[in-house]
């Protein structure tokens, strides 16, 4: 059997092939004039050519394909062949003959001819595109179907109908190449283009081969064919399948919206995000918009890129790994589409420089925010969000502030798009591939330059390497060591912690009782009208005559300031209330405290509020101290302060009234008015249990949680080996104390304002009560005696009913809270329980 055409071959064919002459000629003219058809300028020619005009076709064919090519501009990646789209049609050209009498071997040779030509791609005349194609209407990633004449034998059809899909595959995947080479797609769609490009070449180089044993070997036949180009139906098949997931993946309507915006708008848009500004109607607006952008299907309108690509190929491979071909195709494609991202790692794990232009890394990077916002922002700004995954994710408990950035999952798949998307291979290195890049920013930022020695330089490491895994390893620990050495032998951290507790801590507070004497007409007014300029010069002599030693060290760094809200009003709020108040989130009952509520205040509350009631103490540091001691600390330091400083001040009043009783009208004997004398003794009682009641609570706080857990952190940090430990173990510590002073729940909340506040207003009635105690001696020596006593009594029993009542209270909390869920209590409920014996 012959399969070669009469025009391949010279004269005496037509002995062999048993065909009359005119027959002969016949099938030779129509070969002919298909071939003729073939030529790229889609023009038959019905008159024989001359050699120059020939030449001429061909120059102006060579010259055309660089015509007007934009697809250049927007994707110098792409090979400059002629595109997919603009291939000859040889459709109606020619018109198809039925091949029922044409001999099996010339019905052979013809479709063998056609298929050399469907095989790239190009209509052939006995396989044509599908009746329904059109190349205006449908999406070249999906491919182009091909049919076969149905006058073609059924044994050769069978045959040329598993040859046939070849031709689709071939086609998607040489569109997708073409259409993710643009430069929006980004570094790891580009390689994994190149990547199926150089596969591509290896079948094109099978088809040229493949055509000239049609040309050249006798024995060239379809079976010969099909076995040849059988293992490449299995591998194109894959790699078709993966373009078209790739291609499917996208959102409708979605397709590079996120580069599609202007200038102006994107970067208003990151400025809000990363400083996490917006209110509710702002998001209204932009989830709108983005509804509507977005299709009914919704999605994230970003593309697929970056990491997403590679967890495609990944989980691809992974559901595929009993199929060898399979395994080795996208294992090839995923080291290859892994090379960029793998790069922009060790860039920056290795240096702290975050090179992604094209948002495709898991790290994330918000320009806006810099140095200067850690001194005005009551958030640590530069750590908690300058670099984030994008993904939302945080190596504590994941926050709505970090998700507020995140993009939501894919409509198809639920999958997040572009970079949020974190290649399964590298998901548990994350935290740490974040950590590493961040601490050596932070070391930049000081001005120290970065000097690691990157081994691996030039070795192509992947991400199924061992080796780069132990680089992302020892990356991060030579960053952390190198942070942690700048706090704490550099910048003294060790030191400044020290201060904060002496100056914001009452039991090492040497200044405080001089300031307070110093500055109590100032403090005794309301605390709009308190002068700040005033108490800070008062503060400053203070510290400038009483301290010595240590006592010296950063005294230019503590500033008096005015809180704007009632210390207990704004811990319920805070503890009671789960959701943002102020526009920063906090934790529910026996949560953290994240940052003092921006309370909306009328003019009654403010005036209400007295500047002993307000004041508190802030804290100055600079980058990178300023890390570790955040304005989240601070805020910590200034309730716990502001906490105590509120149970002194009690105690110096009560104090004051039992100085204030110690004077005639208390001490000298009434025997004629018995009743005085019992209302009197019932004075100083409920004066001399409250006190009592301050004075354990204050001593309970002081020594029995506030220095044991001072020690307990003093020895994590001689022990700390990484710097988010470091920031872990101090953050830990203020919430400790914070749980234990009772400050973070709710119901104990509630009971210690209503008991604290009882013992302040009733020492603000010592003049009051001194002044019944001499009414009351004075009306005793009159005829009438004394008619105010009655009242007397009513006004002490309301004082007692509510000491009594909420000092009940709070006990019983005091107690269900120690024996279930805070045991540091335990030593409280004796203290207090001694108080109730007393009485």
């Amino acid at each position: 059997m012959d399969p070669y055409t009469p025009r391949t071959r010279p004269g005496g064919r037509k002995k062999n092939l048993g065909l009359s002459a005119k027959e002969y000629t016949k099938i030779t003219g129509t070969i002919a004039s298909v071939r003729r058809n073939r030529m790229p300028d889609g023009i038959e020619e019905d008159h024989p050519r001359t050699h120059s005009q020939r030449e001429g076709n061909s120059r102006n064919h060579n010259e055309s394909s660089f015509i007007a090519e934009t697809s250049f501009v927007r994707a110098p990646l792409n090979t400059r062949v002629v595109s997919s789209t603009n291939v000859p049609n040889a459709k109606g050209k020619a018109k198809q003959e039925s091949l029922d009498r044409v001999p099996l071997e010339v019905q052979q040779a013809i479709i063998l001819e056609d298929l050399l030509y469907v095989l790239m791609g190009i209509e052939g005349t006995y396989i044509i595109f599908h009746p329904d194609y059109s190349a205006e209407d449908d999406d070249p990633l999906q491919g182009i179907r091909f049919v076969v004449s149905p006058s073609l034998d059924s044994s050769l059809r069978d045959l040329v109908e598993r040859i046939l899909p070849l031709g689709t595959y071939y086609t998607a995947i040489f569109a997708f190449v073409e259409h993710r080479s643009h430069l929006d797609y980004g570094l790891v769609n580009h390689a994994l283009c190149a990547a199926i490009r150089d596969m591509l070449k290896d079948y094109q180089t099978l088809l040229s081969q493949l055509e000239h044993a049609f040309n050249t070997s006798p024995q060239f036949s379809l079976q010969k064919l099909w076995f040849y180009v059988h293992p490449t139906v299995h591998t194109l098949s894959l790699i078709y399948q993966l373009v078209l997931e790739l291609a499917t993946a996208d959102d409708p309507s979605g397709e590079l919206s996120d580069s599609s915006s202007s200038g102006s708008d994107a970067e208003e848009d990151a400025r809000n995000e990363a400083l996490g500004l917006g209110g509710a109607k702002l998001k209204a607006v932009l989830s709108e918009i983005n509804k509507n952008d977005m299709g009914v299907a919704g999605g994230s309108g970003i593309a697929v890129k970056g990491g997403e690509v590679l967890t495609i190929i990944y989980e691809r491979m992974q559901n595929m790994s009993g199929d060898p071909t399979a395994r080795t195709v996208y294992g090839t494609l995923l080291k290859a589409a892994g090379k960029p991202y793998v790069e922009m790692l060790r860039v920056w794990v290795s240096s702290g420089r975050l090179i992604d232009p094209y948002e495709e890394l898991l790290v994330k990077e918000s320009k806006f925010i810099n140095r200067g916002i850690l001194e005005m922002d009551y958030t640590d700004e530069y750590w908690e969000r300058r670099y984030t995954l994008r993904d939302g994710s945080t190596s504590s408990a994941s926050s709505k502030r970090h998700q507020a950035g995140v993009p939501p999952p894919r409509a198809i798949g639920g999958r997040l798009p572009g970079g949020a998307c974190i290649p399964p291979l590298v998901e548990g290195w994350k935290h740490k591939i974040l950590l590493a890049g961040k601490y050596l920013n932070v070391i930049r930022e000081c001005g120290i330059e970065v000097n690691q020695q990157d081994q691996l330089e030039d070795e192509a490491l992947s991400m199924d390497d061992e080796r780069f895994y132990k680089f992302i390893e020892d990356a991060y620990s030579h960053a952390n060591r190198t942070l942690l050495q700048l706090l704490l032998k550099d910048q003294q951290l060790i030191p400044r912690l020290l201060s904060l507790k002496r100056y914001f801590f009452l039991s090492q507070s040497f200044f405080l009782t001089h300031f307070l004497d110093l500055s109590s007409n100032e403090l005794r007014k309301a605390s709009r009208s308190a002068s700040i300029v005033k108490l800070q010069s008062l503060l400053d002599l203070v510290l400038n005559t009483d301290a010595h030693g240590e006592d010296t060290l950063y005294r230019e760094d503590v500033k008096v300031t005015l809180a704007d809200s009632v210390l207990y009003e704004f811990l319920l709020k805070v503890v009671s209330v789960s959701g943002v108040i102020g526009g920063e989130e906090v934790e529910g009952e026996g949560g953290s405290v994240q940052e003092e509520p921006k309370k909306e205040k009328g003019k009654d509350d403010k005036k209400s509020m007295l500047a002993i009631d307000a004041l508190a103490l802030d804290y100055t540091v600079k980058f990178p101290l300023s890390l570790v001691i955040s304005r989240k600390t601070i805020l910590r330091y200034q309730l716990l302060f502001r906490f105590l400083l509120h149970l002194k001040h009690v105690e110096q009043s009560l104090s004051s009234m039992w100085i204030e009783q110690k004077t005639s009208p208390w001490r000298n004997a009434v025997p004629n008015h018995p009743e005085f004398e019992q209302w009197r003794l019932r004075v100083c009682l409920l004066r001399a249990r409250m006190l009592s009641f301050v004075q354990q609570i204050l001593a309970f706080a002081t020594f029995e949680v506030l220095e044991p857990n001072w020690r307990a952190l003093e020895a994590k940090l001689d022990k700390v080996t990484t710097v988010d430990q470091l920031l872990r173990d101090h953050v830990d510590f203020l919430d400790t104390c914070l749980k234990e002073c009772m400050l973070t729940s709710s119901k104990l909340l509630k009971a210690y304002s209503k008991l604290i506040g009882t013992c302040s207003v009733f020492a603000l009635y010592t003049a009051s009560f001194t002044k019944s105690a001499n009414q009351a001696i004075v009306a005793s020596e009159t005829a009438d005696g004394d008619q105010e006593m009655a009242k007397r009594w009513q006004f002490l029993a309301k004082f007692e009913t509510n000491f009594n009542h909420w000092f009940q209270v709070h006990l019983s909390c005091v107690q269900f809270y120690a024996s279930s869920e805070n045991v540091s209590l335990l030593p409280l409920v004796v203290r207090l329980n001694s108080v109730k014996a007393a009485s």
